[in-house]
């Protein structure tokens, strides 16, 4: 049996022991890929664990960047009490719309507001509305990952945690030489985590279903 076949019988393990079935989550992951989404979903249990730390925070207001099919959206809505909102920030149209229809699906479409279009463009506008967030998820392209923080540091309320996924890429991120673009992305991202004296932080790495990689966790003062 290989490494990543342990990984995924540990991981469904304990989806069975911890995670109650819940076939709505489960027509969500089906239905991206009827519609050719890029398996990008984060696993059921990243998903919980998103789920967790909202609820820990107490967060009423959520920011997601990068929506895919709206998994790990509804699993973030699904953790805010009847007041709260997720605006989710997607680049495709496409996606948009088989996400739109995710929520809809899965009961919690009133607490999501999906913005379409470019992330750095519609950031500026979020801003420009007075938001301000408690929990920031940042799952997008990588290369951005850098001004991403930027805005959610401007975005974030005291307290707030802000979450970025896939930021180990199976062990690349060690390798100060390389020329991938997502890569490097992750590195300029932790420098800037390196130098602000606004957040504190920290990187785990994980592995799963989804093979190996990580996510860094930060806490805005």
């Amino acid at each position: 049996m290989s490494e990543q076949d342990v990984w995924t019988e540990v991981d469904q393990y304990y989806e069975k022991k911890l995670l109650p079935h819940d076939s709505s989550l489960e027509a969500v992951l089906q239905v991206n890929v009827v519609a050719g989404l890029p398996a990008h979903d984060v696993s059921p249990a990243q998903g919980k664990l998103l789920y967790l730390l909202a609820k820990i925070k107490g967060a009423q207001n959520v920011l997601e960047i990068g929506t895919l099919g709206g998994y790990s959206t509804i699993w973030l809505a699904r953790a805010l009490p009847d007041t709260g909102k997720v605006i989710t920030l997607e680049a495709d149209p496409n996606h948009a719309n088989v996400a739109k229809q995710n929520f809809q699906r899965a009961g919690c479409a009133e607490k999501i507001e999906v913005l379409v279009g470019n992330a750095l463009d519609t950031l500026p506008v979020i801003k420009q509305k007075g938001h301000s967030f408690d929990l920031i998820f940042i799952d997008a392209d990588k290369q951005n990952n850098p001004n991403y923080l930027q805005w959610a540091l401007s975005l974030a309320n005291s307290g707030a945690l802000i979450f970025a996924d896939n930021i180990v890429r199976n062990g690349e991120v060690a390798d100060q030489q390389s020329t991938d673009d997502r890569v490097r992305g992750i590195h300029q991202f932790a420098d800037l985590l390196e130098q602000e004296p606004r957040i504190e932080s920290t990187a785990v790495q994980t592995v799963g279903q989804k093979g190996y990689d990580g996510f860094i966790i930060g806490y805005v003062k």
